[in-house]
């Protein structure tokens, strides 16, 4: 996930865009390249592709459960570019609740348990991995 046009494979996907074409115009990813991305993607569980058309064959790109959950991570990212690297938001994430009048998404970070939005120093590590501490491997 961590290589750039598989994020914006993903984000594609989260849009609505699930053909091969549209993907790779909205990313301006180099054709090899996105091919070869979301196979990974699909290889990790992350997207399925589905037959649209037989002949020739062609496919779209969905995301599964997997991918379904990077949905906090890609408001995230879109929220910090919203904030840093743009002067005017290029999207705006809407939420559609049905009684309710659709708005502008505000996610929050919020404990499950206790309700409370955490901030830098509330949140710690509790490392579970023989061999390693907070500064990286022990040794």
């Amino acid at each position: 996930m961590g290589e750039k046009w598989a994020l914006l494979a993903v984000r594609e996907l989260f849009y609505g865009n699930h053909r091969f074409d549209r993907i790779a115009r909205n990313t301006g990813a180099p054709r090899d390249r996105l091919t070869a991305r979301l196979r990974a993607l699909e290889e990790a569980g992350v997207l399925e592709r589905r037959l649209y058309q037989e002949r020739p064959a062609r496919y779209e790109y969905h995301l599964t459960e997997a991918g379904r959950e990077l949905a906090p991570v890609i408001q995230a990212l879109l929220v910090w570019g919203d904030r840093w690297a743009v002067d005017e938001p290029p999207v705006t994430l809407m939420h559609q609740v049905p009684g309710h009048p659709d708005h502008p998404l505000d996610a929050a970070w919020v404990c499950r348990t206790c309700e409370v939005r955490p901030n830098g120093p509330d949140v710690t590590l509790d490392i579970h991995s023989p061999g390693w501490e907070r500064s990286g491997p022990i040794g």
